[in-house]
């Protein structure tokens, strides 16, 4: 029997997840982690892989890296040292574990060891320093962050941009409005801080548009919006003042419930849904820390998102398959859907200031 070495101080393991008790299937599930483990790992064997927290485009850009987006393009980068591989991510303490478990399920799952992946959590002071990054003048009454901002923003706007984002100014029935889009992935507890930052550079209010599980039977992905107003994070509900109050949910295709922070996909396995399907509707990374972060800024947020994807069942789209033309096809009506939200939700508020309690 081989025994497995500790890690070094500082190190955590990344054990694989098993797949036959994951929410997806098997075969979603490889594909979707082959879409995002980085093509060195893909391709060559390595004696250690560790991931840390450290946004380096210098290092080797992934080939699997996405085209034809204007955000949310970049994967994680690589370094090699000898047959030793550092993978370097945006530092955020949820999205390091969670391409850490990423690169050991693909591991396992294609019959290699996953016992060579470690991974180090980043201190707070570096997530707080990459955040700190965004510098850009973002005093507006809303901000608008996250998925499908290049179909959400005026066609003939300009997007200025700077390290690792680009931002847009507007203005809908008299109200500033500000589009701000990353390149790299603003998982978890990240999105969480860039709240906060966004709240110290000016904004008033913040709405995420994103993509988030359905816990709920029935519900066919790419067919619903969902929104809500609080969310499950680390054991505790939080509660936020809600941009949208309750005028999302008048609207057609719109649903709403309880929502639960999850810090990665790969944690989402049968028995993790089996304890929170009969109390919570949504799933997704982000949306807890964001609200929480807004309450502690005293400043409004709202999330309106596509439902990609059902936990409790197997639909022909999933998180694997979110290019095929159908999912595209169908996801370009609910984005016209939410810019017809936002959009009479802005109107209904002419004349009255936007932004929480500060």
């Amino acid at each position: 029997m081989t025994l497995v070495a500790e890690p070094a101080p500082g190190l955590l393991r990344a054990p694989a997840v098993d797949p036959d008790g994951h929410t997806m299937s098997r075969e979603s599930l490889l594909r979707y982690l082959q879409i995002k483990v980085h093509d060195l790992i893909q391709e060559q064997d390595w004696e250690t892989i560790r991931v840390v927290g450290d946004y380096d485009r210098a290092a080797v850009v992934s080939r699997h890296e996405k085209s034809g987006k204007l955000f949310n393009s970049e994967r994680p980068t690589a370094t090699a040292d000898g047959r030793a591989l550092t993978v370097r991510a945006f530092p955020g303490a949820d999205y390091v574990q969670h391409y850490a478990l990423i690169i050991s399920t693909f591991l396992a799952m294609t019959g290699r060891p996953a016992d060579i992946v470690t991974y180090q959590p980043p201190g707070q002071e570096e997530c707080r320093t990459a955040c700190d990054a965004l510098d850009a003048d973002l005093d507006a009454d809303l901000v608008i962050v996250g998925w499908g901002l290049q179909h959400l923003a005026p066609a003939d706007g300009v997007w200025t941009r700077g390290p690792g984002y680009a931002w847009q100014r507007s203005t809908i029935a008299g109200h500033r409005v500000v589009y701000l889009g990353f390149l790299h992935s603003i998982w978890g507890d990240v999105a969480g801080r860039m709240v906060e930052r966004l709240a110290a550079l000016g904004a008033r209010s913040v709405v995420y548009v994103g993509k988030v599980g359905s816990l709920t039977p029935g519900v066919e992905p790419n067919t619903w919006l969902a929104t809500g107003d609080t969310s499950l994070l680390g054991g505790a509900l939080v509660t936020w003042d809600d941009f949208f109050g309750d005028y999302a949910t008048t609207h057609e295709g719109v649903r709403t419930g309880l929502h639960v922070s999850s810090p990665s996909i790969l944690l989402e396995n049968r028995d993790w849904l089996a304890r929170h399907t009969s109390s919570y509707a949504f799933v997704d990374p982000e949306i807890g820390p964001m609200g929480a972060a807004a309450r502690r800024a005293g400043i409004s947020f709202g999330y309106l998102h596509v439902i990609s994807n059902n936990l409790t069942a197997h639909y022909p789209a999933d998180l694997s398959n979110e290019r095929h033309s159908d999912v595209l096809r169908r996801r370009a009506v609910l984005v016209d859907r939410i810019r017809t939200i936002i959009t009479g939700r802005l109107t209904a508020s002419t004349g009255i200031p936007l932004g929480g309690t500060r």
